[in-house]
């Protein structure tokens, strides 16, 4: 059971590890960019997702709340440090070095949730929206409790 367990916080640490790539991918667009309309974000059915017959207590849902602002906040202040400590694992430097200059480079980005966290148990989930000068995108922020703490995993 260990090995599936560790499997999968592998598979979860890399999912939100593209997820980061794909935040840091809004940047200033180039000349040939700027014509080009906005992707639309991919649309998503209900039966993907499992669903919970017990809502999820209170405290819950206010810990991911809080965190899901806290990640929001992250991004728009372009704040690396700031994220690598809303992560369940310690991130290395050269990662928050290199996510800084990537949000740098980024230049001014606007950063909403447009709905609610969802829980699920020890998960959670999250769409971050974020809109720079190189477009928009919808990205979804996997969360996870560990140790008693909600974290991102990865």
């Amino acid at each position: 059971m260990s090995g599936r367990l560790t499997a999968g916080l592998a598979l979860l640490g890399a999912l939100v590890a593209g997820v980061v790539i794909g935040l840091l991918l809004v940047a200033p667009a180039g000349p040939d960019d700027a014509a080009a309309p906005p992707a639309s974000p991919p649309s998503t059915t209900t039966a993907a997702r499992p669903t919970s017959t017990t809502p999820a207590p209170d405290a819950d849902v206010a810990a991911v709340t809080v965190l899901a602002h806290a990640i929001a906040d992250a991004i728009q202040r372009r704040d690396a440090t700031k994220f690598g400590t809303l992560t369940c694992r310690p991130q290395t430097s050269a990662a928050l070095s290199a996510l800084q200059k990537r949000w740098d480079a980024a230049g001014p980005m606007a950063v909403t949730l447009p709905e609610a966290p969802t829980v699920d148990g020890d998960s959670a989930s999250v769409n971050i929206h974020v809109e720079g000068t190189g477009g928009r995108k919808q990205t979804p922020f996997p969360m996870h409790r560990e140790n008693g703490r909600w974290c991102v995993p990865g």
